[in-house]
């Protein structure tokens, strides 16, 4: 089978514009109603939304890679980063590492992109793991990153990344692309259609043993989650 990867023209994603204006729309309109709202939010109520709805995204994201969190430690967490609350140290490192990763992007979602901020990200969400080969760096290992279903000795292989012997050009390729496309980049995509491609791009790599979904919201929604916790 022929990965997309391994296409000619990879990673060169086409796509119809024409198909995504009206959701590109009603994006912008929901995001200029939600803009309005916030301007009559006092402090304390704006920052009990910022923290909901941070932690609620938090919480649902990691259940893309079966990681369960308690909701109330990575509120706890989150108003700690925030300066709201003193620290809990009861707070699990799973859920605290997933806050300080919401509250970094939260405060820097306008700085370009790196391999060294998306290291950061993996540190942080991977704090207190023991079972990875590498944390804070993108894979190495010489079996091939796999999707697979099914028994163990019959595995279904519904998906099978570049090598790890690649993620250095795959990267910074993704890299290159993402800042370039960005609203002050040299060739600016429309928040969606960027949100969409990112999001592919990055998990089509795969490029962490561990966290790639995780990683993957948080490029693709670097534009997107300021629309309802920004504090302008």
């Amino acid at each position: 089978m022929t990965w997309n990867w391994q296409r000619p023209g990879w990673p060169k994603f086409t796509y119809d514009p024409a198909v995504l204006e009206p959701p590109e729309r009603q994006f912008l309109l929901g995001s200029g109603e939600a803009f309005g709202v916030l301007k009559h939010v006092g402090a304390d109520d704006h920052d009990s939304l910022k923290v909901e709805l941070i932690s609620e995204e938090a919480v649902k994201t990691s259940e893309i890679e079966g990681e369960t969190l308690n909701r109330d430690s990575v509120q706890s967490s989150l108003r700690h980063q925030f300066g709201l609350a003193p620290e809990d140290r009861r707070v699990p490192p799973a859920e605290r590492g997933i806050a300080e990763m919401m509250t970094d992007l939260y405060r820097n979602f306008r700085d370009a992109l790196s391999h060294e901020t998306m290291f950061a990200w993996h540190r942080m969400i991977m704090s207190g793991e023991r079972r990875l080969q590498t944390i804070g760096s993108y894979r190495i290992h010489a079996e091939p990153m796999q999707v697979v279903s099914g028994r163990t000795d019959r595995p279904k292989v519904h998906f099978e990344a570049p090598p790890s012997s690649a993620m250095a050009a795959e990267m910074d390729a993704f890299v290159e692309w993402f800042n370039k496309t960005a609203p002050n980049g040299s060739k600016p995509l429309s928040a969606l259609t960027r949100a969409g491609i990112a999001h592919l791009h990055f998990v089509s790599i795969h490029p962490f043993e561990d966290g790639n979904g995780r990683i993957g919201e948080r490029c693709r929604k670097n534009r997107l989650r300021k629309i309802w916790v920004s504090p302008a």
